[in-house]
């Protein structure tokens, strides 16, 4: 022990302050290290994320279709970014369950929001007191499906085509009904829309239950209403529901035998569907809401999800943020129009 500190003592001043200097020159690099990393965390704000889960509130009930793919779309995602996705449903209120949760969380990628076309561009005609506009305090963030919906009648309806619908419709107005799950769903401004394209005059009946619009559907009463796959499947496959066209652009490939409703003798420009995307409070980075979109985008293209969406006839959509936004846009100016014209409310 002595000989070391003879040893020690025996440094030369100029020795000690090269070991001091040394040392001062490692806690300075540690330092422009840590501070290095800090400031390509702030410059990226990708990295690292998600560093803890991730939360969706969805406006859809359990079960529901939407629920159903969002979940395993969650899964994977789980999967990918090595953090769970959880799913927090919050249905009712026309969405505004869903939205007002939502708005009170950071835009920093962690809390999104899953809403239809009709929450997006639909809420601030049907509630006009409330001086809300969805897209105001929401940015767009990935995609997720497009639902298309057919017209459906009892299997005994005297109907086989659209032409035979809209005859009768035109021949005596207010007499043909159709049922919709809601004041303001796709249903019942799908009906608005084709009354508008055709100059029909139709009673919509609203429903609460969507089992119970498909029941009263196959009874005759009401005499027609637009179904999406996974809410009339049941019926229509017990004999009860006959499908007379799909309110798009081409047929559905789950059911190759249905016309389109132009084949059918309807108006072309009737495409009556919904699209189902994710939100983020506004103000999410845009290189964050990119990532986030683009990993959504490749998620969409895993087997097993698309396997899923199939059975729901949800077509996966791969679009990118303007197109979303256009094609709110687009749906705003047709959804304004039809609830204008029809004085619908819901204040």
């Amino acid at each position: 022990m002595k000989s070391k500190q003879n040893s020690a003592q025996t440094l030369s001043a100029p020795q000690q302050e090269a070991i001091k200097n040394t040392g001062h020159s490692w806690l300075a690099a540690v330092a422009l290290l840590t501070l290095g990393s800090s400031a390509m965390a702030q410059s990226d704000p990708t990295a690292g994320y998600p560093n803890h889960p991730v939360t969706v509130i969805t406006a859809f009930a359990v079960g529901s279709g939407p629920d159903a793919v969002l979940r395993i779309v969650g899964e994977k995602l789980g999967v990918r970014w090595k953090q769970s996705v959880t799913v927090d449903n919050r249905p009712g209120g026309g969405g505004f369950v869903a939205i007002e949760a939502a708005r009170r969380a950071k835009p920093d990628g962690y809390t999104l929001l899953q809403l239809d076309s009709e929450h997006v561009s639909a809420l601030p005609y049907l509630y006009k007191k409330r001086n809300f506009v969805p897209l105001e305090h929401f940015d767009p963030v990935a995609p997720l499906f497009l639902t298309p919906f057919f017209v459906a009648v009892p299997t005994n309806s005297p109907w086989k085509s659209m032409s035979d619908l809209i005859k009768a419709a035109k021949a005596e107005p207010g007499k043909v009904s159709y049922g919709s799950w809601g004041v303001g769903s796709p249903g019942h401004l799908g009906g608005e829309w084709l009354d508008y394209l055709t100059g029909s005059k139709m009673t919509h009946v609203p429903y609460r239950e969507v089992s119970q619009l498909f029941t009263s559907v196959a009874n005759g009463d009401p005499a027609w209403s637009f179904a999406s796959l996974p809410s009339s499947q049941g019926i229509y496959k017990s004999g009860k529901l006959r499908y007379i066209a799909v309110a798009a652009p081409k047929r559905i490939a789950q059911m190759p035998d249905v016309p389109t409703v132009a084949e059918a003798g309807g108006p072309a420009e009737l495409d009556v569907n919904s699209f189902v995307s994710l939100l983020a409070p506004k103000g999410v980075n845009p290189a964050l809401r990119d990532k986030i979109r683009n990993d959504v985008v490749s998620v969409l293209q895993d087997p097993q999800v698309r396997e899923k969406f199939a059975t729901f006839a949800f077509q996966p959509m791969s679009w990118n943020v303007a197109e979303m936004q256009q094609f709110a846009k687009t749906k705003s100016d047709q959804y304004k129009l039809l609830i204008e014209k029809a004085h619908i409310s819901l204040d």
